[in-house]
């Protein structure tokens, strides 16, 4: 059961529920009553998130791709790809689009989910192959409109020394989630999988990740952060599998969340199935509030106490942005950051 497969057939017991173990805190089928109709396609003049940092820009409206294949295939060293996923009518979205790194080569996807209107329901699938010794990094960057719907589903796929670095960034919406989907062969591929997600008033963002070793020698890090204000609700859902004989595999996970306000939430579910015997693994995670020693200390030097709530914040979140190696998109994602928390990173 998916939301892509409901918009398409209309079939409303096709949604996931809070009976799906996995959308437990992601329900929509108790949540759309009524299928909005199918979109229309429409053209986007408006320049998107990462437009200053140049490439290649595929813009897929109202779940239609605009003057594209449904798929691309990239070839060189340091090839841009911007992947916007724009929504201008209240109407449903859904789309798949495939994305295949070659042999060697290195990619920068550049994704951004632009929910304009209120009442839009996006589904967005997309397909991901790097094959021996490619490259992929891609950083989401979902800005929806608070009262749409989006699903994102990417499923990647590597091969033997391939490398996927990702960071999602998001302020989340009536309903939203970021799922992503890793075949890790290891063989020496390695997998870094960031996100940060700030949310205020009654937003919703859910991160879920499964990554899935299927043989000797690979490496997965990941890094998630939150921070949730009013009535918002952040979930995060982690899960690595490693396989029967995925020796020497290396996994680690962190999630860590601030709760600055007394009705927002934050539900996680970190996961490692483990089923090898000589590997290394471990996840952490922390869900509260702020450290009022600190603030308490930050005080004592004259600092004021809102001030020093948004110094510790930022230096938090920071941690994550900090990883992404792209100089441009980091940058962007630091304003936008400090956009969300009212700071400067």
């Amino acid at each position: 059961m998916t939301l892509a497969s409901a918009l398409r057939t209309g079939d409303l017991t096709r949604l996931p529920s809070r009976r799906d173990e996995d959308w437990r805190w992601t329900d929509l089928r108790g949540l759309i009553r009524v299928l909005p109709p199918a979109a229309e396609a429409g053209a986007v003049h408006e320049a998107g998130p990462f437009s200053e940092l140049g490439g290649d820009e595929i813009i897929i409206a109202n779940g239609h791709v605009q003057g594209a294949a449904d798929f691309v295939t990239v070839g060189g060293q340091d090839a841009i790809l911007q992947l916007r996923h724009v929504a201008t009518q209240a109407s449903s979205n859904p789309s798949r689009f495939g994305i295949t790194v070659r042999s060697g080569d290195s990619l920068l996807v550049l994704e951004s989910y632009e929910a304009q209107a209120d009442g839009a329901v996006t589904s967005a699938d997309i397909d991901i192959i790097v094959e021996a010794g490619g490259s992929l990094r891609r950083i989401v960057l979902a800005a929806d409109h608070a009262s749409s719907i989006t699903v994102s589903t990417a499923t990647v796929s590597l091969a033997a020394n391939a490398v996927l670095e990702q960071t999602v960034l998001t302020t989340g919406a009536r309903r939203q989630r970021i799922e992503t989907r890793v075949a890790h062969p290891g063989a020496g591929a390695t997998v870094r999988l960031d996100g940060a997600y700030l949310l205020c008033d009654q937003c919703h963002a859910d991160l879920t990740t499964v990554v899935t070793h299927g043989g000797v020698d690979g490496t997965t890090s990941q890094m998630t952060k939150g921070v949730v204000r009013d009535q918002a609700r952040g979930v995060f859902q982690g899960r690595i599998v490693v396989e029967r004989g995925a020796d020497r595999t290396d996994a680690r996970m962190g999630h860590h969340a601030l709760i600055v306000s007394d009705r927002a939430e934050v539900d996680a579910k970190p996961e490692l199935l483990i089923f090898a015997d000589d590997v290394s693994c471990a996840h952490g995670n922390t869900i509260g509030a702020l450290d009022e020693e600190a603030i308490f200390y930050a005080r004592q030097r004259g600092i004021p106490a809102d001030v020093a709530r948004a110094m510790l914040t930022t230096a938090f979140v920071g941690e994550v942005i900090d990883r992404i190696e792209h100089d441009g998109a980091r940058d962007i994602a630091r304003a936008w950051a400090a956009q969300q928390l009212g700071t400067d990173l």
